[in-house]
């Protein structure tokens, strides 16, 4: 039974205290940390696909059930961020709290959303900016920004932007910061742009009929939608190196996605209220809108925002992938050399370079759409194994101190699992035959490797170099 075995708070804590990271993140860089890896793809590319092909205008209500499941999820996020402020997210709460096993599921589930999902931001990133440069005249060959698959080379813009965030990255959490914080500014300037000039134009009769594919069009549209939240529980992988992250976390986590919320329903209700759903299906929804409105400068403004904001999407999903593998090879489960901290940066440079280069290369020369949708599924599994794990180190460590403590914690992770597990029924069968055979991947993986060095396992005390 040694696969269940737990790692303690106390191990947690003198782990992170070993290991000495730049606190230099207050609770505004954390909200803008996750508004930078939500709102993407949710915003400027899925709505209108999901509209006109599972829920029409009742689109709003798929991204409150989103936005509900992952309500849920982050109250108890918010618990354990405060009460076991380190790196690893997921994964470190499913150690904590449920054993091992789950812990490396979890923590390879999660190289689906971070690395698959960042290779596939990438991959819009080079589309978007192949497209405000057309439209200025500039023509980019399809050699150097298609993959192989598609007839060209390689995706250079996608290889050039990801090597790009990945030298940011490794320079230190300061300098990146800075970059999302500008950033942020600007994707947010373009989507309040975009509200201001098209909201004065709803017409309530495209609401008619709001509910067109009927409650189950609606769980549909909540389940494609849900990629657009995912990233949110990204923002407590940035737990060791913020100031105080027992009062910061909770404000982040919880403050970034009732913004995120709040901007996805006031977008997608302007957007379906100027245009019948049946016309939105294209990848391009909200500068489609401006233009049928006769804004012809919107699809560079708009155009201007998705690139502002994927590269934010990218930056942070490299990041939170750096710290969770880190978090991982902390305790042994991943060699432990790629936890080494640069001396220059207190960064750890060796992981940085390793995903930074998988993702460029999988950008660069791989379609991964077909990837690409097993993110939701993987993320899912996640939620539910950490819910489930919060509610059970309430009971294991009932006086440990908590900042922030989730209100009817039973209750909550019920909602949390059943909501989280109801998107998931809504997801395809070939997302979950992909999923188990991922999931039997890494089970032959930590077989082989991370049950014989893990430190729980060894006895080996942590040195980071």
């Amino acid at each position: 039974m040694d696969i269940f075995r737990t790692k303690s708070i106390s191990e947690y804590m003198s782990d992170a205290s070993k290991t000495h990271f730049n606190k230099a993140l207050g609770p505004l860089d954390v909200v803008f940390m996750g508004v930078g890896i939500i709102v993407g793809t949710g915003i400027f590319v899925l709505p209108g696909v999901a509209a006109a092909k599972y829920a029409g205008p009742a689109l709003m209500l798929s991204f409150v059930l989103a936005s509900l499941a992952c309500g849920f999820v982050s109250l108890l996020y918010s618990e354990m961020a405060s009460s076991m402020p380190v790196a690893g997210s997921s994964y470190a709460y499913a150690y904590a709290s449920v054993g091992e096993i789950l812990a490396w599921l979890v923590g390879w589930n999660l190289v689906l959303e971070y690395t698959v999902g960042a290779s596939a931001v990438a991959g819009g990133w080079s589309a978007y900016v192949t497209g405000v440069l057309k439209s200025a005249g500039i023509l980019l060959p399809d050699a150097l920004t298609k993959v192989p698959a598609d007839g060209g080379i390689m995706n250079l813009p996608a290889i050039l932007i990801t090597l790009f965030l990945t030298v940011l990255l490794i320079r230190g959490v300061r300098e990146s910061t800075m970059v999302n914080r500008i950033l942020v500014a600007v994707k947010l300037l373009a989507i309040f742009l975009f509200l201001f000039l098209a909201a004065p134009h709803v017409d309530v009769t495209n609401f008619e009929p709001f509910m067109p594919f009927g409650w189950a069009g609606v769980s549909a549209g909540a389940a494609v939608i849900i990629f657009g939240y995912l990233g949110f529980d990204a923002i407590s992988t940035a737990a060791e190196e913020t100031k105080h992250p027992e009062h910061d976390m909770p404000i982040g986590i919880i403050g970034s996605l009732l913004i995120c919320t709040l901007l996805y329903v006031a977008v997608t209700a302007v957007m379906t209220g100027n245009v019948p759903y049946t016309e939105l299906d294209n990848a391009e929804p909200v500068a489609f809108t401006l233009r049928e409105l006769g804004y012809r400068f919107g699809s560079a403004v708009v155009g201007t925002g998705a690139i502002a904001g994927l590269t934010t999407v990218l930056l942070n999903m490299i990041y939170a992938q750096t710290r969770a593998f880190f978090a991982m090879s902390r305790d042994g489960l991943f060699p432990k050399g790629i936890c080494a901290l640069s001396p220059r940066f207190a960064t750890p440079y060796r992981i940085t370079i390793i995903v930074g280069a998988v993702v460029a290369f999988c950008s660069g020369f791989t379609p991964i759409n077909i990837l690409a949708e097993m993110c939701s599924v993987g993320t899912l599994f996640a939620f539910i194994v950490a819910s489930i794990g919060a509610a059970v180190m309430r009971r294991k460590y009932p006086t440990a101190h908590r900042a922030f403590r989730c209100p009817a914690i039973d209750l909550i992770a019920v909602l949390a699992v059943v909501s989280c597990g109801y998107i998931m029924y809504n997801l395809s069968s070939m997302t979950w035959v992909r999923f188990w055979i991922w999931s039997a991947i890494g089970l032959v993986i930590y077989y082989a490797y991370g049950r014989t060095h893990s430190r729980l396992q060894t006895g080996e005390d942590l040195e980071v170099k």
